[in-house]
């Protein structure tokens, strides 16, 4: 049965280029060229520019967007950040409410966190299907995070809230196998789980050869064995295993760490680096979608960290473009977890138990010196990609959910 409309939910939407907000714009483009009814209810801000002021409303490519009015004091303070949240919930739920009919479906994202609670009553109350398209699971991440309320009584409430909007839902997609047995273990039924991973491009980012990318003469890395971490340097990452191996290659002449993207932990790992001191370090922005493949090809390897407390609740995105660019992938984290396994069946790369700087310096050194091998895991990485992780896999699998 196709549906009157399709209405998603989430905090950002193009032209703005955070992460959640590059996947839905793809997935609200592609379905609105299929001809569907598409809206997006977003607010007016962008991600890294909190005092824009967004048109209320436009179409663009065929998505109908209706931005909502929100508070605008960024991501700076806590108390702002809460403060925008609620505003957003309040907005967003009122123009679901008025947007909403019977059998239309209610995609509502995780950001900001717990959207479901906004968009759960509302969809009841309209007669409306919820779908709760989950990037992370909150509060818990939260609680890997370092903020200590997700593990006292108010954050135990908030989780069984979230239960229910989730076992109330039609169907609550996650990114991984671990996120779906979280899910299952918290009683949500299996039949109202389904595992979509996020995608990248697989035609706008493509290996790009050494010699063919002016991103290392620009950024003077010719000659070099480059380990890059590309995207969100968050707090459920981690990097001092990173910089204790920086430290222990500092000596290496040709061996240099680039750090491209932003996060909350920028500012500590510079700081760390200027306490190592550290000269086989740099560091560059988020570079733009259409320097994707130039940015992601440049290293020789990628790292790819996440807290081994934070498996099952979150999978790093960055994982898509990194495969896409056909780059080997070393991992650090929990060595005998999902990603790890998935990097070692399609052998693609190695993965590294956090804390273990030596292991990691020894990976590093062994591909620095094995250019044969280094090509090797790359043609694997994106065979994985095209077999599993390209756009258009996932696109069919959003197809069959909003169509079932």
């Amino acid at each position: 049965m196709t549906v009157a409309k399709i209405i998603f939910l989430n905090r950002y939407f193009f032209p703005d280029h955070s992460a959640t907000s590059q996947l839905l714009t793809d997935l609200a483009f592609d379905l609105a060229s299929r001809g569907r009814e598409v809206h997006v209810i977003t607010s007016r801000q962008r991600y890294d520019e909190p005092g824009a002021r967004l048109p209320p409303q436009e179409t663009i490519r065929g998505v109908t967007v209706h931005r909502v009015w929100t508070s605008t004091f960024g991501r700076g303070r806590l108390a702002g950040r809460t403060l925008d949240y609620l505003t957003f919930y309040l907005s967003a739920g009122w123009a679901l409410f008025r947007l909403a009919r019977a059998g239309d479906v209610v995609v509502s994202k995780t950001d900001p966190p717990l959207l479901s609670l906004v968009a759960g009553p509302v969809t009841r109350l309209k007669n409306a299907r919820l779908v709760n398209w989950l990037q992370d699971i909150f509060p818990e991440i939260a609680g890997v995070a370092g903020m200590g309320w997700a593990k006292t009584a108010l954050g135990r409430f908030l989780a069984r809230l979230r239960d229910w909007t989730l076992r109330s839902a039609e169907t609550n997609v996650v990114l991984s196998t671990a996120m779906e047995q979280y899910l299952l273990s918290r009683g949500i039924g299996m039949e109202r789980v389904r595992v979509i991973p996020n995608w990248a491009d697989g035609e706008s980012i493509r290996p790009v050869a050494a010699p063919d990318n002016d991103l290392r003469k620009s950024w003077r890395l010719e000659g070099k064995f480059v380990v890059g971490y590309s995207g969100n340097m968050g707090r459920v990452h981690e990097f001092e295993t990173i910089l204790e191996a920086a430290a222990e290659l500092k000596e290496e002449d040709g061996v240099v760490f680039l750090f491209i993207g932003d996060g909350a932990q920028r500012n500590w790992i510079e700081h760390r680096v200027r306490e190592l001191g550290l000269g086989n370090v740099l560091f560059q922005p988020y570079q733009p979608r259409e320097a994707l493949s130039k940015s992601l090809s440049l290293p020789n390897a990628h790292l790819v960290s996440l807290l081994p407390t934070a498996e099952g609740y979150v999978f790093p995105s960055k994982l898509y473009g990194i495969l896409a660019a056909g780059r080997p992938v070393i991992f650090i984290g929990e060595s005998n977890g999902e990603i790890a396994r998935l990097i070692h069946e399609a052998e693609c790369g190695y993965a590294v138990q956090a804390g273990d700087a030596s292991r990691l310096t020894a990976t590093i050194t062994r591909l620095n010196g094995d250019p044969e091998m280094c090509g090797r895991l790359g043609e694997n990485a994106r065979r994985l990609f095209d077999d599993r992780f390209d756009k258009r896999l996932a696109f069919a699998a959003w197809e069959k959910v909003l169509n079932s």
